[in-house]
């Protein structure tokens, strides 16, 4: 009876905890779900405009999921996505979105660290350049993921440069 009952503590506390699966809130995330609302790309008739002069269209969308929901801020130039700016869930882990942005394009071709907060921006062979931006406190999560193509109309300025008073990113 004595070894029954250690067998099932062992079990217990050592056995059956390891086949506990915990994920974290970003585990199922796809970079692919960012693909219709990228540069290059036309606006989507979901898409609900904010701002709308000059052949220019700023616009909203979210990136929805089980688990998550966050918005995606568009801009437009007579109807094609020029860049895009995502506030990404603090929820999510730095380190698995990183990872997932080297995973796609390799290591980036620039990084910068400010304090707490770094900055990797990478140039993909699309013409894009694809900027994150992550901070740590106690854990590391990101801030916000930016994608704009690297000929950018003159007379247009980034959404990153227009939301960087409003956001303080």
């Amino acid at each position: 009876m004595i070894k029954l009952i250690t067998l099932l503590i062992f079990l217990n506390c050592y056995v059956l905890p390891t086949w506990a699966k915990v994920d974290a809130y970003n585990y199922n995330f796809s970079l692919d779900q960012f693909r219709p609302l990228l540069p290059g790309n036309q606006l989507a008739e979901d898409v609900q405009i904010l701002k709308q002069e000059n052949g220019y269209t700023l616009g909203l969308t979210y990136v929805k999921q089980l688990r998550y929901k966050f918005a995606v801020i568009l801009q437009a130039q007579d109807g094609k996505i020029v860049d895009m700016f995502a506030r990404l869930p603090t929820y999510f882990l730095h380190d698995i979105f990183h990872q997932s942005l080297i995973n796609r394009f390799g290591k980036q071709d620039w990084y910068i660290k400010k304090e707490n907060s770094a900055l990797y921006i990478w140039n993909d062979k699309n013409g894009m350049e694809h900027s994150y931006n992550g901070s740590c406190t106690i854990t590391c999560y990101p801030d916000y993921y930016y994608v704009k193509q690297l000929d950018y109309p003159e007379d247009l300025t980034p959404l990153i440069d227009t939301l960087n008073g409003v956001l303080d990113v």
